[in-house]
């Protein structure tokens, strides 16, 4: 049984890097369901990779920085496709801790512009250049976090540039809604194990404490992140819009659990 109605759809996923990637994960499931993905990356060596990865898909590069980038790959993938596309994830991030973390206020202007613009500002040009190649119920869906009002130091300023992107979900439903039935919604995954993750300082630490405060002590699995944004791609969930799902096993409840206190205060 085609539960999720997925088989015979386009979906256009941007943002697969490695294999470890949760746009990989979420190719992995929405080609198991039957349905037609195209990758877009950012650089010819991470289409190789994604060639490799989805030898039956067709992967174009796009760097998202560029909205001129944007609006050419829309061009490429509007001369290979006769169907319109049914659905678009966008799963790309960049923040750039290449000279380490600095105390939030200290944030560099044009680090927080470029994570903004890469991070968030790329999901609402993707869905207007895109709009014309969209079928009339088709269904967008970013990646966002868990929660964006913890003020984690070794995430620094990209949980407000997170939460500008959930925020940006409503006014794109909105807007979209004055001539179509387009749905925007995001996956919030708890901490995954991604190579992205991996540059992230002190990232591991985080990791381990997320998978102790989880309900069940294993970590959110990349996998159970790509499973909700394949419901949330599909018909089934065709009266969400607007919303952010929360993907984290329980930790966003669990930050108080004995074990944890007994630990800190023993």
């Amino acid at each position: 049984m085609d539960f999720l109605q997925l088989a015979g759809k386009t979906i256009v996923v941007f943002g697969l890097a490695n294999k470890k990637s949760v746009a990989c994960a979420i190719g992995r499931v929405l080609a198991e369901a039957g349905a037609r993905v195209i990758h877009v990356v950012r650089s010819e060596q991470r289409a190789q990779t994604a060639a490799n990865l989805f030898p039956d898909s067709p992967v174009f590069c796009c760097d998202v920085e560029d909205e001129a980038n944007i609006v050419r790959v829309r061009d490429e993938i509007a001369d290979r496709i006769e169907a319109p596309l049914d659905g678009i994830v966008h799963s790309i991030a960049f923040a750039n801790y290449s000279e380490g973390m600095r105390p939030f206020h200290a944030t560099l202007k044009r680090d927080f512009l470029q994570a903004m613009d890469t991070s968030c500002f790329s999901f609402i040009g993707i869905a207007n250049h895109f709009k014309d190649l969209l079928a009339r119920q088709a269904s967008l869906v970013t990646i966002s976090i868990s929660t964006t009002r913890m003020a984690a130091e070794n995430y620094g300023y990209m949980a407000p540039v997170k939460a500008a992107l959930e925020s940006s979900l409503c006014f794109l439903a909105k807007s979209f809604a004055a001539f179509s039935e387009i749905r925007f919604n995001a996956v919030c995954p708890g901490l995954l194990k991604t190579s992205a993750s991996a540059g992230i300082p002190n990232y591991i630490d985080s990791y381990l404490f997320a998978e102790q405060a989880t309900l069940r002590k294993r970590a959110v699995q990349t996998g159970e992140a790509a499973n909700v944004a394949a419901f949330l791609l599909s018909p089934r969930s065709s009266g969400i819009t607007g919303q952010c799902l929360v993907v984290d096993a329980g930790m966003g409840m669990n930050y108080f659990d004995a074990a944890i206190v007994a630990r800190t205060v023993g």
